[in-house]
């Protein structure tokens, strides 16, 4: 198969066995190829057509090992609402680490690829539905700029699974910087040695912040590096409506990157309560309390590397205290910056944040849609709408155009500005649902299809974009997600 471009390495194996556990695939009846990332293939140094034939499939669907690949299940461990259990890969194997041609490492993971010996009576298996839906956010997440594991390719089994009802079974290959985990750490910090955590911490370093220095601090440098990027990745999710839905530690990705699209959607009209998951009945992860939980997630990963930290137990608390305590302000720094440029703002005023707090009380009021709104200010072309309509924001918006009219930069460059950081479209719940039930229940997939196409360049701004920006008729229920396993 060396056609195919694979280059795969194993670096991960190379840690203490108890980290993962190596097993094959299950082989499934008759695969089929429903939809594959010619971009990502590419970039990967895959060759398409290859992947496209019977060895290719073959690999994709977990029925032919690659060769250099070593399939394995990762061993974790995670709090689950707020609940520490044990975890580990339930239904997917990581193949290995595919070498780009830029010389960059990144995991290839089937998921629902069968039974593990972490997977807790589960089936091991997945269903179309969840599998298309983690493909179709997790590349709008890549055009929306926001890092993220993607979606190299999802096949059909030819078999069924069975969750409340009989539905197709799938499988997704995700690629992502890696599979590490908050969770990982957790594992480790429970079971493990701390020669084990050691290794875990050492290995880590050297693939996501090589540029770490090799000194006493530098499992410190290592907490502080992983704050800062969950301090960045969280408010572009905030900035987006983006709303994950179940941030238990396992699902925080050392990397920095979205892992593991569930009950995730994107917010319609903003409130700070919105909560999708059919799971979260107390809305512990509403897109409110996003922030708030990934700072409790960051202090659980600190806990794991405090023997790293200090020989003293106390002082390593005290350092991991003073790092999870910057937290909130490197977000908010982070939201700021880009909640300013949202607002085509390119220096910084004291009175920046309250102008936008304002907006944004108005906005919840007002039960205002939260990207057209942004939308709207961008093309500065105000519908007739509760909010544009109210003496409330008339204020607003003349507050706004003076502080833009303080500015160096012409009125023209800051809505240039906002094009840049308002997109367009994003994957609305219902443009989503409607390609999934195509997609499940007609096998139609140019549903789909037309939808990732529009989502490609959501800061493009077309007119093809429009009819992708309505918002979904008037519910008598709220919307629902779930989980897919």
């Amino acid at each position: 198969m060396a056609n195919i471009g694979w280059n795969l390495e194993n670096s991960y194996a190379g840690l203490p066995e108890p980290f993962f556990t190596c097993l094959k695939p299950a082989p499934v009846h008759s695969p089929k190829l429903i939809v594959l990332n010619y971009p990502l293939v590419t970039s990967l140094g895959l060759n398409d057509r290859a992947l496209q034939n019977n060895e290719g499939l073959a690999v994709l669907a977990g029925n032919q090992i690659p060769e250099g690949a070593l399939p394995l299940a990762q061993a974790y461990a995670g709090h689950q609402f707020g609940y520490f259990t044990m975890l580990g890969d339930g239904r997917a194997l990581l193949l290995g680490e595919q070498i780009t041609p830029l010389g960059e490492r990144f995991d290839i993971q089937l998921k629902g690829s069968g039974k593990t010996p972490y997977s807790r009576g589960g089936d091991g298996r997945a269903a179309l539905g969840p599998m298309l839906r983690e493909y179709i956010i997790s590349e709008a997440m890549h055009t929306l700029g926001i890092p993220t594991t993607r979606s190299l390719a999802v096949v059909t089994t030819g078999e069924p699974v069975y969750r409340q009802t009989q539905l197709q079974g799938a499988i997704l290959t995700r690629v992502a910087a890696s599979h590490i985990r908050v969770g990982t750490f957790e594992y480790a910090a429970k079971w493990g040695s701390i020669e084990d955590i050691r290794a875990l911490a050492d290995y880590t370093i050297q693939r996501h912040f090589p540029n770490i220095p090799e000194t006493k601090d530098k499992y410190l440098s290592f907490l502080q590096e992983v704050i800062n990027r969950q301090a960045e990745l969280i408010a572009k999710w905030q900035l987006v409506g983006f709303i994950h839905g179940v941030m238990n530690t396992d699902n925080m990705a050392i990397s920095g990157e979205t892992i593991d699209y569930g009950p995730c959607a994107f917010m319609d009209y903003y409130d700070p309560e919105t909560v999708f998951s059919s799971i979260d009945v107390q809305g512990r992860y509403a897109y409110g309390n996003q922030p708030k939980i990934a700072a409790w997630n960051l202090a659980r990963f600190a806990e794991t590397i405090l023997p790293l930290l200090h020989d003293n137990h106390e002082q390593a608390i005290n350092s991991a205290q003073h790092e999870i305590s910057n937290f909130p302000e490197l977000f908010q720094s982070n939201w700021l910056a880009g909640m300013r440029a949202k607002l085509g703002l390119y220096n910084e005023e004291k009175g920046d944040a309250a102008l936008i707090e304002e907006l944004l009380d108005l906005m919840h009021k007002y039960n205002a849609d939260y990207t057209n709104t942004f939308r709207a200010l961008t093309y500065d072309a105000l519908n007739d709408t509760d909010l544009f309509c109210s003496s409330e924001f008339t204020q607003w918006y003349d507050n706004w155009q003076q502080r833009i009219c303080r500015q160096q930069q012409p009125k023209t460059t800051s809505y240039q500005l906002m094009k840049t950081a308002n997109p367009a479209v994003i994957p609305r719940n219902h443009r989503v649902e409607d390609a999934l039930d195509a997609a499940e229940n007609q096998s139609d997939y140019s549903v789909m299809m037309k939808l990732l196409d529009i989502l490609l360049k959501p800061y493009e701004h077309s007119t093809e974009q429009d009819e992708y920006a309505t918002l979904p008729n008037i519910s008598a229920s709220p919307y629902r997600t779930f989980c897919g396993t």
